[in-house]
């Protein structure tokens, strides 16, 4: 779909004002897209990469402070997330021996299981752009240039 028709403008400042919008339209149709396969699992895709992080670090265990350090939301709940990823027996949760403020964090079989059943599908997110590899090269060499890139 054209973003004219999904937004219903048909005329644009500039060609570069329509990029932009185009931008933010797509970037918000593509969490959609990510929230609805996330939800048939249970779980957002925050949730899951911390899930992907824990699974990663296994069997050691990791404070959620190191958890937060590791993922790309700039401003994550990450307390609240493993709280949220315990009630579901995902992971396991408890205050480190010697600093009691620190919470180590592992995750369990179940939740080794939910990552294993997600990754194995996890490439049809991919799909969502509906873009051959030609031009998904493209549209990052773009993306690149357009953020001070060459």
């Amino acid at each position: 779909m054209k973003i004219e028709e999904a937004i219903n403008l048909k005329k644009f400042r500039s060609e570069q004002q329509k990029a932009i919008l185009n931008l933010y339209y797509t970037v918000s149709w593509i969490e959609k897209e990510q929230k609805k396969f996330f939800k048939k699992h249970n779980v957002t895709m925050q949730q899951y990469n911390v899930l992907n992080i824990l699974k990663s670090v296994q069997p050691e265990k990791i404070s959620t402070s190191a958890i937060k350090k590791r993922l790309t939301d700039s401003n994550p709940d990450v307390s609240r997330m493993v709280d949220r990823l315990e009630d579901l027996k995902l992971v396991t949760k408890k205050a480190n021996k010697t600093d009691k403020r620190l919470i180590e964090v592992t995750i369990t079989a179940k939740g080794l299981q939910l990552v294993d059943k997600i990754n194995k599908n996890i490439a049809k997110l991919d799909e969502v752009l509906k873009l051959g590899g030609k031009d998904a090269k493209e549209l990052n060499r773009l993306l690149d240039k357009a953020r001070g890139g060459k």
